[in-house]
């Protein structure tokens, strides 16, 4: 898949407005009652950029970004300043122990990156593929590792030298960012008598892998 290993820039995308969307399937019966049926069994982020754009240089850096993905074509990683730690609070520093992201079996030394969300009655297991090198960092049995591993920015895989003992439990901590595109081949701008731009809408989309 075509994709620019640069970030959208932080200072536009902090005033981006979006999340993730679901795509459920909701059917109302003659009694009332309903069937609901989930066609995605994963997440997807979508967001709108325009938002964050503040002065006239931030629309012009934002169509040389747009222009040099060719539109829809490249992949980038963008910036979710909602949600862009491992821990359940952004405002918390990182932690090896954030979030388990497998079991040694004593022969795999590949694990994903993942960061879960729920509560009691549920909860989801999110891939991590674009984690933020420098911010990664691993525990076996709580205890925080500083060597001994890799991990590969553009998977989320975090590989061991040596596999991990049977039963040993593999946590992580980490900053990432989205993989996303823009969800329009085109940029539609407002120039007001000042010459001062304006763009209703960018939308940008998360990048299935």
């Amino acid at each position: 898949m075509a994709f620019h290993d640069v970030r959208f820039p932080d200072n536009i995308g902090r005033g981006a407005r979006g999340g993730p969307r679901r795509r459920t399937q909701v059917v109302t019966l003659h009694s009332g009652h309903e069937e609901r049926n989930g066609s995605w069994k994963r997440s997807r982020r979508e967001y709108d950029v325009a938002f964050g754009i503040r002065s006239n240089d931030q629309l012009q850096n934002v169509i040389a970004f747009f222009e040099a993905r060719n539109g829809r074509l490249f992949g980038f990683r963008f910036k979710d300043w909602a949600d862009y730690k491992s821990g359940p609070a952004p405002s918390r520093a990182i932690d090896a122990r954030d979030q388990v992201i497998g079991t040694g079996d004593g022969s795999t030394t590949a694990f994903q990156l993942q960061k879960a969300y729920g509560d009691d009655a549920a909860s989801y297991a999110r891939p991590i593929t674009r984690p933020v090198m420098g911010t990664v960092r691993v525990a076996m049995d709580a205890v925080e590792q500083f060597s001994g591993w890799s991990v590969d920015a553009t998977t989320g895989l975090v590989t061991f030298d040596a596999a991990p003992g049977a039963g040993v439990e593999i946590a992580a901590g980490f900053e990432f960012d989205v993989p996303c595109r823009f969800d329009t081949d085109s940029i539609d701008t407002t120039l007001d008598i000042e010459r001062n731009g304006s763009i209703d809408s960018i939308p940008i989309i998360e990048i299935r892998e």
